[in-house]
C-alpha cells in the first residue's frame, strides 16, 4: 500500500515492561532524528482506539511492538536446558529478569518491528466493505494482524498465527447474508442460525498462540523422544514455491498417535509453516485438548449427522484458512491403519475442502500426499488386540500418561517422505461429476502415498517370517529367502528407508535385533545353530510392520497367481486368457489394495512378467513353459502377500453361504463369529497363520460383499452369488497354497550348514545393552 505522506503519522504501541519501554523509547528517538519530527504515540486501549475513530485529519497508522528473538546457538548447561524446555513463556515475550539480561549480554537479540502502516479511511473502507462492525476494534485487529506479518520476517513460518478467526468470519455482510438464507432453508430463526454458528466456529477454530505453540513443540520432542527422525527433503523446494501462492493441504500415512509429532518438525526445519491439523474431538481432554487447540488443531466432530449449521461453520472456515494461505493437514485414511497398509481414503473433509475452495477465490490449493512409516511402534499391539475384537481403550489423561511413559524406549527411526503435490484444480477439471472428480482426487493421493513409502528392512524381515507358519528360521534360510528379495527390489528400484545397502549383514542384523528387543520375534540359542521365529501371538503385530511395504508387491504376487491358473487350467490363450485372470484378481481384492488404472496395471504386469522370464512374452505358449515359469519363480511372494488376506475372505465368504439371506444385516456379531470360526480353522491348520484371524480384514470382505450385492439384499438370486463368491475365493486360496508348498520345498533344499561361529548372528541378551561402539555383527 502506498504511504501518504501529507498525513500525520500515529503509532500504535502495545502494552510492555519497563525494559521494552526503554528499547522504544530509543528507537523513537532515533526516528525523531532523521525525521525533525517528534513521532506521535499511541497505546491501544479502549478509549484511545475511539478517539481514533473519531478523528478528521485522516492519520497514517502504524503499528509498533518490541521482541526478543529466541537464543538458538548458546549452549546452555543441563539445568538451563530443563529450564527452557519447561518454561511455557512465548518465546518472543521472555520474563523481565531475561529481558535485562539478554539487553546486557545480547542487546542485538531485542528489536522493534513496524507493522505495515494504513491510513484511517482506509481502514474504515475496509471495514465497510467486509460488512460494518466496531471500528475500534476493528483497528485493534488490522493492528494485531500487520505485527504478525512483520515476525513472520524474524521468526519464519513456525509462528506463523491466526487471531480473532471467529470475530474476522462473523463480522462480514456475506456471514450475515449466509445465516439469513441458511435460517430460511431450514426454517430456523435468524437468532438461533447465528448463535449455532458461532458456537461451532468457538468450538473448531485453532485459537494459536506462541505461549502454546511453543509448549507443545517441547512436550512433542519429549512425547517422540523414541525415534530418531529421517525427512527425506527432495521435494521442500517445491512446496516451498507453491506455498508462495496457495496454500498446501498435507494428507499423511496414518501409522500413530505420534504422526503429527513427527511431521511436524519436519516442515519446521524445512522451512515451512505450521499447518493446522484437523482432529477428532475424542484428543480433546484435558489437558492437552487447551494446549493442542492454541497451537493449531482444529477440533471437529467425529459424528455431524444432519447438523447444517455445524457443516455450513465448518466450510467457512475452511474458506477462511484458504483465503488467508494457511496450510492445513489431515489423516486421509480418517484413523489409524490396524493392519500396517494404507486404508481406503474418506472423503468427508475432502468435500468440504472443494466447497471451500470454490468460493474462496484461491487460484488452486495443493493436496501433498505425505508417507510416516516407523521401524517399532509401541500401540502395535493395542491395534493387533483391536483387530481380534478387545475394545479400543479410550484416550483419556491416565492413557496418556501410559502412553507417553512407553516412548521412553528406543524404538528406532521414524520415516518421513513426500508425495508429488496434486493440483485439486486439476483433479476437479477432470471430471464433471463433482463428487467422482472428489473420490478419484483421494484415491490419487493415496497412490502418491504408496508410491513413496519407502522399504524398511523390518517389514523386509517380517515379510520373511510370515506365511511359513510356526517354523522358525536359520540365518542360512533368513539369507535364502531375503537375497532374491533384496535382488528383485534393486531391480524394481523401489524407496528403501535411510538408503540403507540391503547386502550389508549388519542390516539384517540390526532389524532383527530391534524385533527380538520389541518381543516380535523370539530366538533360540541350543541345538548347535541359532533360530528366530515369530512370538506367541505377534502374527498381526509382524503383518503391520510386513504392510508398510507390501503395496509394492501386490503386482508381483498377483502375477504369480496368473502363472499358476495357467498350469491348472492350460490356457488355450496364455496372455489374453492371463490379462483376463489378473484383472479378476484385482477386482477381488480391489478394496484392500489401491490399483493402477487398468491399462497401467496392465504394464506392471508385463514388468513382473519379464523379471521372471524376459523372454515370456514370445514362449509362454510353448508346451510346459507356463509350468517352468511358476518353478524358477525367484522370490515366491504370492502366498507371503495375499494368502492373510484371502484366507480371511474364505472364513467370511464361507460363513455368507450359512447367513439367513434378509435385507438387515448384524456386521458386528457376524464379524464375532468369524473370529471365532478363524480361531478354529487356525488351531485345525485349515488356515496358514494367525494373521488372517483379523476384524479388520472380515470387515473388508463384507465390503467386497456388499460391492457384490451379497448382503443387505433379498432376491432369488443371492444364495446362488454368494455359493459362486465362495467357490472363487477357494479356488485362489488353493493356488496360494500351492505356490507356498512350491517356495517352502525349496527352503527345505537350503542345506544346514556345520556349526560355525562366523555363520551366527549374534544379539546381545535381552537384558543387556551393546556396549558403547560395540558392532553386532555376523
Amino acid at each position: 500500500m502506498s504511504e501518504n505522506t501529507t498525513n500525520p503519522r500515529v503509532y500504535l504501541t502495545e502494552t510492555m515492561t519497563e525494559a521494552e519501554a526503554g528499547v522504544l523509547r530509543k528507537w523513537l528517538a532515533d526516528k525523531a532524528t532523521s525525521s525533525e519530527a517528534r513521532p506521535v504515540t499511541v497505546n491501544i486501549t479502549d478509549k484511545t482506539l475511539a478517539e481514533l475513530a473519531a478523528r478528521t485529519d485522516d492519520p497514517m497508522l502504524a503499528p509498533l511492538r518490541v521482541v526478543w528473538i529466541p537464543d538458538t546457538h548458546t549452549k546452555h548447561n543441563v539445568a538451563v536446558r530443563l529450564r527452557d524446555a519447561l518454561a511455557p513463556r512465548d518465546p518472543l515475550h521472555p520474563g523481565r529478569g531475561a529481558q535485562r539480561r539478554t539487553l546486557r549480554t545480547d542487546p542485538s537479540r531485542c528489536q522493534v518491528i513496524e507493522g505495515e502502516p494504513a491510513p484511517l479511511s482506509d481502514l474504515e473502507r475496509r471495514l465497510e466493505k467486509s460488512g460494518g462492525g466496531s471500528l475500534p476494534e476493528f483497528i485493534r485487529r488490522q493492528a494485531a494482524l500487520a505485527l504478525e506479518r512483520a515476525e513472520l520476517g524474524l521468526l519464519g513460518g513456525q509462528y506463523k498465527v491466526s487471531r480473532f478467526v471467529v470475530d474476522e468470519i462473523t463480522d462480514t455482510r456475506r456471514f450475515t447474508t449466509e445465516v439469513m438464507a441458511l435460517a430460511d432453508r431450514l426454517n430456523i430463526a435468524v437468532a438461533e442460525v447465528d448463535r449455532r454458528a458461532r458456537e461451532a466456529l468457538e468450538e473448531m477454530v485453532a485459537t494459536q498462540s506462541r505461549q502454546a505453540i511453543a509448549v507443545w513443540d517441547r512436550l512433542g520432542r519429549y512425547f517422540a523422544r523414541a525415534y530418531k527422525l529421517d525427512v527425506d527433503t527432495s521435494r521442500f523446494e517445491e512446496l516451498r514455491e507453491l506455498n508462495k501462492e496457495h496454500s498446501l493441504v498435507f494428507l499423511p500415512s496414518h501409522r500413530s498417535y505420534l504422526d503429527p509429532l513427527v511431521l511436524r518438525p519436519a516442515l519446521i526445519a524445512n522451512g515451512l509453516p505450521l499447518n493446522h491439523v484437523m482432529g477428532g474431538l475424542n484428543i480433546s481432554f484435558w489437558p492437552m485438548g487447551s494446549i493442542l487447540k492454541r497451537s493449531g488443531t482444529v477440533f471437529i466432530r467425529r459424528s455431524i449427522g444432519n447438523d447444517e449449521v455445524y457443516k455450513w461453520s465448518m466450510h467457512e472456515y475452511m474458506r477462511y484458512l484458504l483465503t488467508k494461505r494457511f496450510n492445513l493437514e489431515w489423516y486421509i485414511e480418517g484413523g489409524r491403519g490396524r493392519t500396517g497398509k494404507l486404508r481406503p481414503p474418506r472423503f468427508g473433509l475432502l468435500t468440504y475442502l472443494t466447497k471451500a475452495f470454490q468460493v474462496s477465490g484461491a487460484s488452486d490449493v495443493y493436496l501433498v500426499p505425505v508417507a510416516l512409516s516407523y521401524d517399532q511402534l509401541y500401540e502395535v499391539g493395542a491395534m493387533a488386540a483391536e483387530a481380534l475384537g478387545a475394545e479400543k481403550t479410550p484416550e483419556g489423561l491416565r492413557w496418556m500418561v501410559g502412553y507417553v511413559r512407553a516412548q521412553g524406549k528406543r524404538n528406532g527411526v521414524a520415516h518421513v517422505t513426500i508425495g508429488r503435490p496434486l493440483s485439486l484444480a486439476d483433479a476437479l477439471s477432470q471430471e464433471t461429476d463433482q463428487r467422482l472428480a472428489i473420490q478419484k482426487a483421494g484415491i490419487e493421493v493415496c497412490h502418491r502415498i504408496n508410491e513413496v513409502t519407502p522399504v524398511t528392512v523390518s517389514s523386509l524381515a517380517m515379510l520373511a517370517f510370515l506365511g511359513i507358519e510356526d517354523r522358525a528360521l536359520t540365518v542360512r534360510e533368513l539369507t535364502a529367502i531375503l537375497t532374491p528379495l533384496f535382488g528383485y527390489i534393486t531391480a524394481r528400484n523401489l524407496p528403501i528407508a535411510g538408503d540403507v545397502e540391503l547386502s550389508d549383514p549388519r542390516v539384517i542384523e540390526k532389524a532383527l535385533q530391534t524385533h527380538v528387543d520389541s518381543g516380535v520375534l523370539e530366538r533360540f540359542d541350543r541345538g548347535g545353530e541359532q533360530v528366530f521365529y515369530l512370538g506367541k501371538d505377534q502374527h498381526l503385530v509382524a503383518a503391520f510392520y510386513r504392510n508398510n511395504t507390501i503395496h509394492f508387491l501386490v503386482v508381483r504376487a498377483i502375477t504369480e497367481l496368473v502363472l499358476q491358473a495357467a498350469v491348472e487350467e492350460r490356457f488355450e490363450d496364455p496372455v489374453g486368457d492371463g490379462w483376463a485372470e489378473a484383472k479378476r484378481i484385482r477386482d477381488l481384492m480391489k478394496f484392500e489394495f489401491f490399483f493402477s488404472d487398468r491399462d497401467t496395471f496392465e504394464q506392471e504386469m508385463r514388468t513382473e512378467l519379464t523379471l521372471i522370464d524376459p523372454e515370456w512374452e514370445t514362449v509362454m505358449a510353448a508346451d510346459k513353459r507356463t509350468e517352468h515359469m511358476i518353478e524358477t519363480v525367484r522370490p515366491y511372494l504370492a502366498h507371503r502377500v495375499l494368502q492373510p488376506f484371502l484366507e480371511a475372505y474364505q472364513v467370511v465368504a464361507d460363513q455368507l453361504v450359512l447367513a439367513p439371506i434378509s435385507t438387515s444385516f448384524d456386521e458386528k456379531s457376524f464379524i464375532s463369529n468369524c473370529i471365532d470360526v478363524a480361531h478354529q480353522r487356525r488351531l485345525r491348520q485349515q488356515i496358514a497363520s494367525n494373521e488372517s484371524v483379523s476384524g479388520e480384514l472380515f470387515a473388508t470382505a463384507l465390503n467386497l460383499a456388499r460391492n457384490r450385492n451379497l448382503i443387505e439384499v433379498d432376491d432369488d438370486g443371492v444364495r446362488a452369488r454368494r455359493l459362486a463368491f465362495a467357490a472363487e475365493i477357494k479356488v485362489q486360496v488353493e493356488r496360494l497354497r500351492h505356490i507356498r508348498a512350491l517356495a517352502h520345498a525349496r527352503l527345505d533344499q537350503v542345506a544346514m550348514p556345520v556349526p560355525d561361529a562366523a555363520a551366527v548372528v549374534t544379539i546381545p541378551e535381552a537384558n543387556r545393552a551393546p556396549a558403547e561402539n560395540e558392532e553386532v555383527g555376523l
